[in-house]
């Protein structure tokens, strides 16, 4: 059974990218207040959370979980491309933060202001940053959106931006104008982290890395009473989101009834140990001989 998240999922994105426009334009607000340019780069990195929300809405609109006749095996790639576009806005991020950093340190710049209020303003900042990346990794597994936890563990690493950047305005605030610039560099560096995490996630879905070893499927398979024997195992897809399995199973079946009745029971303890999974099985009778078969049986 496939369960379709859409409607969770548009839900969620919505009430996290108003949280962060508002979040974007209160840390470009005081980050034009300061002069700081780890906040204004802080700032930058929150323009990626809206537009993450933005292209999450769009992922999802085309990301159906359920077949039709011009995708027989569903639409979930689409929301793992929607995950990686959040890696290459996290890459561009990273760029444009160790661009100024950079830029500061060549060619200098006005001194950094910081009061009191202001810092309490990037607390608000961070409180909300907290709420929305706990809001959305708790929906996000729920529902088993990897649009959502790619955007939360995004939202992660801007909480320890901003936690970063307060300090460095603390620092800044006692006299020490050189943590501004200093703290840009670190921020990249969570910034690309955040990106390579959410690249490595996805990329097994897109190229059909293997799933699930064919060990472990052949031996729940040959536990199944009447399975003498598996070969030509397959598996791709994540565990947890949809997973696809196909194999060619050798059964000691005298009818097609009997064949059916034990593929059944091997599908059930397939489903019930990777939900959701959709399975290809191939029946083959007991006297089959392969040279795919690459597993020993006690019954061969």
């Amino acid at each position: 059974m496939t369960y379709d998240n859409r409607t969770e999922v548009r839900k969620v994105l919505i009430i996290t990218l108003l949280l962060n426009v508002f979040v974007m334009g209160l840390k470009a607000l005081v980050g034009h207040w300061t002069g700081s340019l780890s906040l204004l780069a802080d700032a930058l990195h929150s323009v990626t959370d809206s537009a993450n929300n933005v292209l999450g809405l769009v992922a999802i609109k085309f990301s159906s979980p359920l077949p039709d006749r011009e995708h027989p095996y569903g639409h979930n790639k689409f929301e793992a491309v929607g995950a990686l576009g959040i890696a290459a806005f996290l890459g561009i991020a990273c760029f444009e933060i160790v661009q100024g950093a950079v830029e500061r340190i060549l060619k200098g710049g006005e001194p950094v202001r910081v009061s009191p209020p202001e810092l309490w303003l990037l607390l608000i900042v961070l409180g909300v940053n907290i709420f929305v990346a706990f809001y959305e990794r708790n929906v996000g597994k729920r529902v088993g959106s990897s649009i959502l936890i790619a955007d939360a563990t995004h939202t992660m690493s801007d909480i320890w931006v901003t936690i970063s950047v307060i300090g460095g305005l603390i620092g800044v605030w006692l006299g020490y104008q050189w943590l501004d610039v200093l703290l840009a560099f670190p921020v990249a560096l969570l910034v690309f982290w955040s990106g390579w995490s959410v690249l490595k996630e996805n990329l097994p879905w897109l190229v059909d890395q293997m799933a699930i070893a064919p060990e472990t499927i052949h031996a729940i398979a040959v536990s199944v009473p009447g399975v003498l024997n598996c070969h030509d195992i397959a598996s791709r897809g994540v565990i947890g989101r949809q997973v696809f399995i196909e194999m060619h199973l050798i059964v000691d079946a005298p009818d097609v009834e009997t064949a059916h009745n034990i593929t059944e029971e091997v599908e059930r303890q397939l489903e019930q140990r990777f939900h959701p999974v959709r399975i290809l099985i191939h029946v083959e009778p007991p006297a089959y001989q392969s040279q795919s078969i690459t597993f020993e049986s006690e019954h061969r």
